[in-house]
């Protein structure tokens, strides 16, 4: 087979952007009032509107997804150890350790790389205080069994929800689990704000607290109650957000056709695994993982392979956490053996609404050839 390479350089993902002009016309009315942050017009309005779509009452509006996960650990005054994931991106982690909590690594399930939830109870102490689960590549963690678990221990849940923006689980907003869920609106995601993020949660008594943690603790006019931090949203990230909710449904309508040409071709290949997808679950597609797990070729070699061809998969995740090198002196990769594996196998192949049907082809071809 004669593999052509693509006009221009393929990426894993690419920035969706609202037309220009819809956006330039957003901007209009801050030239007017000059109000630029500090929770104007936009910000508020965004806020609304993510509370309708991720059907949730109680929602806080971050610069970031990592402001908006380590304010929320913050806020939550937790303390000792938290159970997490190895296998996430470095945030999830960091939050939580920058909080001056330990945090405690749970190995994955094999089949969706989320936190197995069987595992867990081994894992807790006298000292754990809360599960921070991560819901990887869009795939829904064990709510139910989570949620048992942490019941029964008087334990908080965060979800790290980065992935799963618009998603749903029987019918119900993926941020209605646990006792928080934090989202990330980065440029890369399926939904952004370019810079941004949001934390649902359950008890509306969190809600000022978070609010005043998020603008440098100040809880009055001469009073300041907390030590907090600028995570403000500015007003150029909520009418970025504001345009890509009009079209955000456009948008995984083609990811979802794009994702499905991929399982076309790469299901039932004897070494090539790919997630299982649940049918009581909506799906974002944000991410194509695909695991070579005795493939011909190994991940490494199927990686060389592409971007000999202009087209950059990423190794996402890899490492894991736990063998980055600021905790490699704390924690041993060896003990999350199942993240270790598949993160050396892990390929997640580009996706994006402006990748074309022809380019899936001929990556599925390189792959297959």
């Amino acid at each position: 087979m004669t593999i052509r390479k693509p006009d221009r350089p393929i990426a894993v993902t690419r920035s969706a952007l609202p037309p220009l002009e819809e956006y330039v016309e957003m901007l209009k009315p801050l030239w007017e009032s000059a109000w630029l942050t500090n929770m104007g017009d936009y910000h508020e309005r965004f806020k609304k509107q993510l509370k309708e779509r991720l059907q949730t009452e109680n929602l806080e509006l971050f610069v970031n997804g990592h402001a908006a996960l380590e304010l929320t650990l913050q806020a939550m005054e937790l303390t000792g150890e938290v159970i997490t994931t190895p296998y996430s991106f470095a945030s999830t982690t960091h939050a939580i350790v920058r909080n001056g909590l330990t945090p405690v690594f749970c190995d994955i399930d094999p089949a969706d790389y989320t936190l197995d939830a069987e595992k867990l109870e081994d894992l807790i102490t006298e000292r754990t205080s809360a599960i921070v689960p991560v819901h990887v590549y869009g795939n829904p963690c064990d709510v139910d069994r989570i949620a048992e678990i942490a019941q029964k221990h008087h334990l908080k849940v965060i979800y790290d929800a980065a992935h799963a923006f618009a998603e749903e689980i029987g019918g119900r907003g993926i941020g209605q689990f646990g006792d928080a869920s934090m989202f990330s609106f980065h440029a890369t995601k399926v939904f952004h704000s370019i810079e941004g993020g949001a934390v649902s949660f359950r008890n509306p008594t969190l809600a000022p607290i978070l609010y005043q943690i998020k603008n440098f603790g100040i809880t009055g006019y001469e009073t300041v109650g907390y030590v907090g931090a600028n995570g403000k949203m500015n007003e150029f990230q909520a009418a970025m957000g504001i345009c890509n909710l009009r079209h955000v449904d456009e948008s995984i309508a083609v990811r979802k056709t794009l994702a499905a040409r991929y399982r076309e071709r790469l299901s039932d290949i004897k070494g090539i695994r790919l997630c299982p997808e649940r049918p009581d679950v909506k799906y974002n597609y944000a991410y194509m993982p695909v695991v070579f797990d005795g493939y011909r070729k190994n991940r490494d070699q199927v990686f060389a392979e592409l971007a000999a061809c202009d087209i950059h998969a990423r190794k996402y995740f890899y490492p894991c956490i736990n063998a980055y090198d600021c905790y490699r002196d704390r924690f041993d990769e060896n003990d999350t053996p199942i993240a270790r594996r598949i993160s050396r196998q892990v390929l997640t192949l580009p996706l994006y609404p402006e990748l074309s049907m022809e380019i899936v082809d001929l990556i599925c071809d390189i792959i297959l050839s």
